[in-house]
């Protein structure tokens, strides 16, 4: 599946030209979705009237992976479908999804999540 992650063009909303995230269990996750129908659905969860347009940038998910990801102060995951109850699907902030330096299970060497979140599990 994380192949398919990385290789697929997801749709990130944006809320004042910032991706739209929430910090859930201390991970920032990042809301994509794989098609506008689904971020439709959340849009309207999250009380935006029926066809209330929401500005949305699409961004393959190796880009979301390996550089929005590092880029976000603390651990930071990918929410896919988040308002789907059968397809949705999370990438956490471990290795062998995030690059080593973004993961929170990277060891305690100072290169990666042990400092970066404090050590936090």
């Amino acid at each position: 599946m994380v192949g398919e992650l990385r290789r697929t063009a997801v749709l990130v909303p944006l809320m004042d030209g910032r991706l739209l995230t929430a910090v859930h269990g201390g991970i920032r996750w990042i809301h994509t979705f794989t098609h506008e129908a689904a971020l439709a659905r959340f849009a309207r969860l999250k009380g935006a009237a029926p066809g209330e347009e929401w500005e949305y940038a699409a961004l393959l998910g190796a880009r979301l992976l390996d550089v929005v990801v590092p880029s976000v102060d603390g651990p930071a995951g990918v929410a896919v479908n988040a308002a789907d109850k059968d397809g949705s699907m999370l990438f956490p902030p471990v290795r062998g999804i995030v690059p080593d330096a973004a993961a929170v299970d990277a060891g305690t060497d100072g290169e990666g999540g042990a400092e970066r979140d404090g050590g936090a599990r």
